[in-house]
C-alpha cells in the first residue's frame, strides 16, 4: 500500500466533497449543519489556491483517500504569518497513516512559505485529533467553552498551536 501525496486537481473535488459531507452529517469535525454542493466546495478550494495556500491530496491506488489544506487564521494583517489547517481522511481509510503524511506535508509547506505558526481548531469531543496533533508538537493553548452547537448539544473548541520556528 503506497500512499501518494500530491497537489489538488479539480478532478479531486467530488471526492473531497464526499469526505466533507460525511463529516458534516456524522461528526463534530465540522460545525456546519448543511452539506455542501459541488460548486461551494470547488470555490472554497480554488480560493485557497488563489491565495497561495496549499491543498494536497492523499491518493491510494488512484483513489482520493484524504486531503489537507491551510489558509489564513484571521483576516487582520498582523496574522499573515499564522495559518489554520485542516486534515481529513476518508472514513474507510483511517488508521493507515494518511493523516500523518498529510500533516507532515502541510507543516513542511508552511515552513517553506516562512510562516511562523500553525493553528488547529478541534472539537473537544475529538480526543483522537487532539492526541494526533500532540504527536507533531502541537500544544493546547486554549479551550473555548460551548462555542458551537450541533447534534442538540453544546460543543467546546480546543485551540492547538505549533510554532514553526520560522524567523525573519
Amino acid at each position: 500500500m503506497e500512499i501518494k501525496i500530491r497537489p489538488y486537481k479539480i478532478e479531486d473535488t467530488q471526492a473531497i466533497l464526499d469526505i466533507i459531507n460525511h463529516n458534516i452529517l456524522h461528526s463534530t469535525a465540522l460545525y456546519d449543519y448543511k452539506i455542501r454542493n459541488y460548486e461551494q466546495q470547488k470555490n472554497i478550494l480554488e480560493e485557497k489556491i488563489t491565495k497561495n495556500f496549499p491543498v494536497i491530496i492523499a491518493e491510494l491506488d488512484g483513489k482520493v483517500v484524504g486531503f489537507g489544506m491551510y489558509s489564513e487564521f484571521r483576516f487582520r494583517e498582523a496574522y499573515k504569518f499564522t495559518v489554520e489547517h485542516s486534515v481529513y481522511v476518508n472514513n474507510d481509510f483511517k488508521g493507515k497513516g494518511i493523516g500523518k503524511l498529510l500533516l507532515l506535508e502541510l507543516i513542511a509547506a508552511a515552513r517553506k512559505q516562512k510562516l511562523h505558526t500553525m493553528i488547529a481548531v478541534i472539537d473537544a469531543e475529538n480526543q483522537g485529533s487532539v492526541e494526533f496533533h500532540e504527536k507533531f508538537g502541537f500544544k493546547t493553548v486554549g479551550i473555548i467553552k460551548e462555542s458551537g452547537y450541533k447534534f442538540d448539544r453544546w460543543l467546546d473548541t480546543v485551540l492547538m498551536q505549533l510554532i514553526l520556528d520560522c524567523r525573519f
